[in-house]
């Protein structure tokens, strides 16, 4: 029997503010990173993967690829909601996948995925999955 596959999501609720939008009232494009970026941090809170917690490991974590798809607009004051959705592979990456929504009437607003590779303390390219991170893939039922 196939082993069932592990799925490891957070989500997080957030306001579309001021600062965030452009002239025409529409949140601008680079918003969407910090909305990512808030993501990563519940995910992180969520499954013990914080950037902290890989530092005290003695490794960084940096974001070499972010990708956006957008289907619809945010205005001012709307609220949405950010999916993100751990993609396992096993090259020494963190991949996520995301989705954000608008609430209350749910319509996909966004898309995107995001690459970060390990870096050592001396911030040189790790090329092997540090053993921390095999340990947590272990851990959350990955491997």
């Amino acid at each position: 029997m196939e082993k069932e596959k592990v799925i490891l999501k957070a989500e997080k609720e957030f306001d579309v503010r001021f600062s965030e939008v452009d002239s025409m009232g529409i949140v601008w494009h680079g918003s969407y990173s910090l909305y990512f970026e808030d993501a990563r941090e519940a995910f992180g809170k969520k499954y013990g993967l914080e950037y902290l917690y890989m530092f005290d490991q003695g490794f960084y974590a940096p974001l070499v690829e972010l990708h956006f798809d957008y289907k619809r607009p945010l205005k001012y004051r709307d609220k949405g909601r950010i999916e993100i959705i751990f993609r396992n592979t096993e090259a020494a990456k963190i991949i996520f996948d995301y989705q954000i929504f608008s609430i209350p009437s749910q319509e996909l607003i966004a898309t995107g995925h995001s690459i970060q590779v390990f870096l050592d303390c001396n911030y040189n390219l790790v090329w092997l999955t540090p053993l921390f991170f095999q340990q947590w893939k272990q851990r959350n039922g990955l491997e």
